[in-house]
């Protein structure tokens, strides 16, 4: 009889909340965010024959995830903590009576929360939200009681049932193993500036943090508007210091369709040849659901790459965001640990591009954000905007680990060696 590497038997778990205000509102498409739950969970597992306490965070970023206008913030944020609270209670049968590896444990949870009858229809990018604390905690759990980073529980291959089918040749184990990399300490930082958010404060960033990685937030509504900002913000930056600026657009699914986007950046190559050359990829710009807005990326992407962010929410999506002719796709922590693991493994097998944002993660949840990013190598470094957005949250963990929260040299650097489980002890 085989046994499974690292088998962990979920024990029990809790879940606390948090409100934190934004020192600068994040404008999005759907609206500005002026505040947020975070959500805080804890975990006991077994395994081994030993037992560990993990910890996982994120913000129940409720205007990004379900943004439905019919229903105020305060009752899908209601309804948000109120399925975190359900997770904590429930989460040793909805990751299965058997002991398993740690990520099969996160993808048992995956699906376990997809399926639940939920008030108010809530979508599937909020229920991820909403379980990528519990399954962060898992693996950070099983690392601290193993003594051993989350990140190394793949040298011996362990079945995985619920994703060894997209794998068939070596199995979800091993492919996720291909995956990572020797952890890279230091990530290039990004900077949103948003639509109409005074470049005043892009200055300060650039003169006091060394920034020089830029991400715009657009309308996707009126591309001269749009190709006009991208064009200031680019010559802001070279104005402001910056040799040469890199720069990536964001509309948060605000574009009509794929004819709008190539139309765009027909626009910024005639305006600017050197703001289109600093444009290293398009993130989101169409509708989330691809299935119901589906169109052709391949006239974009041979200009560059589009990349699936909202849009990924399951395993079936990343073959059809491949028929589609998407170049990649935005890994995300707030969607689940195993799910963005998995994702991430398979894309890159298709030779699509992987890059590694954010939403707005603090502290606990930045510090995972970053060892995801680390061991995978993402092609833009990473997106960690809290400091930018709600510093305070961060605090605790300041000065020691100022080098990740308040970087002087553009880049993100977490000190020290690979912490055990997903850094909950650092």
């Amino acid at each position: 009889m085989t046994t499974t590497p690292f088998a962990t038997r979920v024990l029990e778990a809790h879940v606390s909340f948090q409100t934190q205000p934004f020192q600068t509102p994040l404008m999005l498409s759907s609206g500005p965010i002026t505040e947020i739950t975070q959500a805080e969970a804890q975990v006991v597992v077994e395994v081994e024959g030993r037992q560990g306490i993990g910890r996982g965070a994120i913000y129940l970023s409720d205007l990004w995830a379900w943004p439905d206008p019919s229903l105020s913030h305060a009752v899908r944020d209601s309804r948000m903590r109120d399925l975190c609270l359900r997770l904590a209670a429930e989460l040793p049968e909805l990751c299965g009576d058997e002991p398993a590896h740690p990520l099969e444990l996160g993808l048992r949870l995956h699906a376990s929360v997809a399926a639940l009858e939920l008030p108010d229809g809530m979508p599937p990018l909020a229920r991820q939200v909403c379980l990528s604390p519990f399954d962060a905690a898992i693996h950070d759990a099983a690392g601290q009681a193993l003594q051993r980073s989350a990140f190394s529980l793949y040298v011996d291959p362990a079945p995985l049932p619920s994703a060894d089918l997209l794998f068939p040749a070596e199995g979800a184990s091993r492919a996720v193993q291909q995956i990572l990399r020797p952890p890279r300490m230091a990530q290039r930082a990004w900077l949103v500036v948003g639509t109409a958010e005074p470049l005043e404060r892009m200055q300060e960033w650039i003169r006091e943090r060394r920034y020089h990685a830029f991400k715009l937030k657009l309308g996707g509504k009126d591309n001269a508007t749009d190709v006009a900002r991208t064009v200031e913000v680019f010559r802001s930056a070279r104005a402001f210091g910056v040799a040469t600026p890199r720069l990536c657009v964001d509309s948060n699914c605000g574009n009509p369709d794929a004819a709008s986007v190539l139309d765009y950046l027909e626009r910024l190559y005639v305006a600017s040849p050197e703001a289109y050359d600093a444009l290293e990829y398009v993130e989101q710009p169409t509708g989330r659901d691809i299935a119901t807005h589906a169109f052709d990326w391949r006239p974009v992407n041979a200009r560059k790459p589009v990349i699936l962010d909202e849009g990924l929410t399951d395993f079936d999506r990343l073959q059809l965001a491949r028929t589609q002719g998407w170049g990649g796709i935005a890994v995300k922590t707030c969607k689940g640990h195993s799910f963005a693991l998995v994702a991430a493994a398979w894309a890159g097998k298709q030779g699509m591009q992987i890059a590694m944002q954010d939403l707005t993660n603090p502290g606990l949840a930045a510090i995972h954000s970053f060892l995801m990013a680390a061991h995978l190598h993402p092609f833009n470094g990473i997106e960690l905007n809290s400091p930018q957005y709600t510093p305070d949250a961060n605090h605790r963990w300041l000065p020691r680990l100022k080098s990740l929260f308040e970087p002087n040299d553009g880049y993100h650097r977490l000190p020290g060696d690979v912490p055990y489980g997903l850094g909950s002890t650092l």
